[in-house]
């Protein structure tokens, strides 16, 4: 979320409170992961299961069975706290209830584009899904409510789900009851570069997936950059983000809270705020410090905050807009007094969080609803996070009738010629033919395209 000397001669005057320690994004490619992730795809590619299973024992030390049967899968969710269990059923009915709202607001059509001509689309879900649900250093349990969830919402037949084991002990218990209540058709303790590749290869007894979704580390996002064209992709996520915009009314404890709360996913999560008020700034900076003394996560947000956390002072909510569509992050909260000013005006954002009682947090445990499943790296600016309309695919179609050969084939015939594509006329000549020239269905041809005839 760094702002470049050319972004910055764009934007309206800003100050710089705290800028990022290192200079540079933070997720580049790194050449020794590309390498190491082509390696592995080829050998899985070439060798099949086998090579799954090696992977499988060498990276996660798991030399069971790779499916997760159905017994366990529906006895997952009795390991579980039951506070814990609740939540996950209530972040699975709350996503769920969201994605249904989407899809029924993507609706097939039909439109007479000419008289005898009508255009339509149809909304069709892709066919099979190959879903990754990460369990590294904190599992995050809500993974499959904006996987698996949304895509059965959106009518997907087959989604397979693949989530890395924890040595002996398999599988994350709450994981697979998240996988579970979404509706998995089937789930597979099997993690990295291996799940993917087996899921985009067809070597788990079912044929390949014709997508695959789902955030992971650098080599799961690496495999997923080089498995696209292959199989469709989600989005390749780096690095968890957020910014919040807060004016001088906003709570600079809430407003660290929720910086740190985002900060915490890994060393290198930027945060920033973008503030119009310079105390407010001030304020924010002493409260991440003072918060960060006793974070239990301070190992990791700390490094952080202190690498790519950045406050920006502008003038006004105008100049706000304008640094937040620039470095486009992945979520975005507003503490104002004007929330609806930026509801209106922001344009480049994975989700948007609105109000000082909004924050990150309730949607990434998908109690919220909305998708956290989101573009990073500034590429908000023309992309979208996770939802029911990724896994549809709007098919269009067109119907002519002999009516519409009229409205139709005299300007193909035109331009084709033009063109120089005596196919492509031909196509439109032999139904003009089929009607008659003079049979008086071209009267209403526009008087360039008959002087041609």
């Amino acid at each position: 979320m760094q702002i470049t000397q050319n972004e910055a001669e764009s934007l309206p005057p800003l100050r710089w409170l705290k800028k990022p320690a290192v200079d540079g994004p933070p997720a580049q490619r790194d050449p020794q992961v590309v390498e190491c992730v082509s390696l592995m795809l080829s050998e899985i590619e070439r060798k099949g299961l086998d090579a799954v299973r090696a992977y499988a024992l060498e990276l996660d030390g798991w030399s069971g069975d790779l499916e997760i049967g159905a017994a366990e899968l529906a006895g997952s969710g009795d390991a579980l706290p039951p506070d814990v269990r609740t939540a996950l059923e209530l972040g699975h009915e709350r996503t769920l209830r969201f994605a249904a709202a989407q899809r029924e607001h993507l609706v097939d059509f039909e439109t007479e584009v000419a008289p005898g001509v009508v255009g339509g689309q149809r909304y069709v879900p892709v066919p099979r899904v190959g879903a990754y649900l990460p369990a590294g250093r904190f599992p995050l349990l809500a993974s499959a409510f904006m996987t698996v969830n949304v895509a059965k919402a959106a009518g997907v037949g087959t989604v397979l789900a693949c989530t890395p084991t924890s040595g002996e002990r398999g599988a994350h218990p709450a994981v697979l009851y998240g996988a579970h209540l979404s509706g998995a058709d089937r789930v597979f303790a099997l993690g990295g570069v291996q799940a993917l590749g087996a899921m985009a290869f067809g070597l788990l007894g079912e044929a390949p997936v014709d997508m695959l979704v789902g955030a992971g580390n650098a080599y799961v996002t690496e495999a997923k950059r080089q498995l696209f064209g292959r199989v469709g992709i989600d989005l390749l996520a780096g690095p968890s983000e957020v910014a919040v915009i807060a004016d001088g009314g906003a709570d600079p404890v809430w407003v660290a809270a929720d910086l740190l709360g985002q900060a915490e996913h890994g060393p290198h999560s930027p945060a920033a705020l973008i503030t119009t008020s310079e105390s407010q700034g001030r304020a924010v900076v002493a409260e991440v410090e003072r918060q960060l003394e006793s974070l239990a996560t301070r190992d990791i947000a700390g490094p952080a905050w202190r690498d790519y956390g950045s406050v920006i002072v502008v003038d006004d909510p105008a100049a706000a807009v304008a640094v937040a569509d620039v470095i486009a992050p992945e979520h975005l909260e507003i503490q104002t007094e004007d929330d609806d000013y930026y509801l209106t005006h922001l344009t480049s954002y994975g989700s948007l969080f609105l109000g000082s009682w909004s924050t990150v947090a309730y949607s990434d445990k998908g109690l919220g609803g909305t998708n956290h499943v989101l573009p990073t790296g500034k590429t908000a600016r023309y992309n979208a996070g996770l939802s029911v309309s990724r896994f549809l695919k709007p098919l269009t179609y067109q119907r002519a009738s002999r009516e519409g050969t009229a409205a139709l084939a005299p300007a193909v015939e035109s331009v084709s010629a033009f063109e120089g594509l005596a196919g492509h006329g031909a196509t439109a000549t032999l139904r003009i033919d089929r009607i008659g020239r003079t049979s008086g269905a071209f009267d209403d041809v526009p008087a360039p395209l008959r002087e041609r005839w």
